[in-house]
């Protein structure tokens, strides 16, 4: 008989090997899952804004294409969060180096993106 508490069903899933890690690091692998949803979230909100308050700023087709760009980024980015908290928490019970963060030049790039194409808009439209 193990010592070991037994894993639901679901965990045994998501994390079919490896040893239980240290509560600590998974919780703050927790917390940096759900700074990532923060994120997509405002990015969310910011797209849903852009369309609901509609402001003279910008032509109506152009507003909805910034928009949706918005509301895609932040699909991305909570997605990437999802798949980045499993592939860590795996890494951390298999005692394997941490994977690389792929989300965080996908988010850099897209507000990069972002900056240049606002610019570009306002600079056109003087």
């Amino acid at each position: 008989m193990s010592d070991a508490p037994e894993r639901s069903r679901i965990a045994a899933w998501f994390f079919p090997d490896g040893e239980e890690p240290d509560p600590r690091f998974t919780l703050a692998n927790e917390r940096t899952f759900l700074a990532w949803i923060r994120t997509a979230l405002a990015f969310l909100a910011g797209g849903i804004a852009l369309e609901a308050f509609a402001v003279p700023i910008f032509d109506d087709p152009l507003r909805q294409v910034f928009a949706v760009v918005l509301i895609g980024v932040g699909v991305l980015v909570s997605t990437g969060a999802a798949v980045r908290w499993v592939r860590v928490e795996r890494s951390m019970r298999r005692r394997r180096a941490l994977p690389v963060p792929l989300i965080v030049p996908l988010l850099s790039f897209s507000c990069g993106a972002a900056m240049v194409l606002v610019i570009v808009v306002i600079a056109l439209a003087r």
